[in-house]
């Protein structure tokens, strides 16, 4: 319900719900390419779901710089600013929990299926 061109508390409360929603479910990739955006220090999505195959492009959009860290494996960004970009395409299936070498409390992973 609209009230003097606000939305109602339980219309927030439904998009809210419905964000969550989506986030808890991971992301999937479906063209062979994906993508993650840094957005107020977090990973977006936090799990991404994609094929073995799959390029993933990590862009920057906060005003501060940002990594990609996978540790005891080779996926390792440069320092990225803000627009900054990072690829890796996925050769192998397994789960990949990356965080930002330079804000640790950024975690997020990659899972990846054949």
């Amino acid at each position: 319900m609209f009230v003097s061109g606000k939305p109602g508390l339980w219309v927030r409360h439904g998009l809210l719900c419905l964000a969550l929603a989506v986030s808890a479910a991971g992301a999937r990739a479906e063209d062979g390419k994906a993508a993650v955006h840094i957005d107020n220090f977090a990973f977006v999505p936090m799990e991404l779901k994609i094929k073995r195959g799959t390029e993933v492009t990590w862009t920057n959009n906060d005003d501060i710089p940002h990594t990609v860290l996978a540790v005891g494996t080779n996926i390792r960004s440069k320092t990225m600013d803000t627009e900054g970009t990072f690829i890796y395409k996925f050769d192998k299936a397994g789960t990949f929990n990356y965080i930002c070498a330079l804000h640790p409390h950024m975690k997020a992973k990659v899972v990846v299926t054949e």
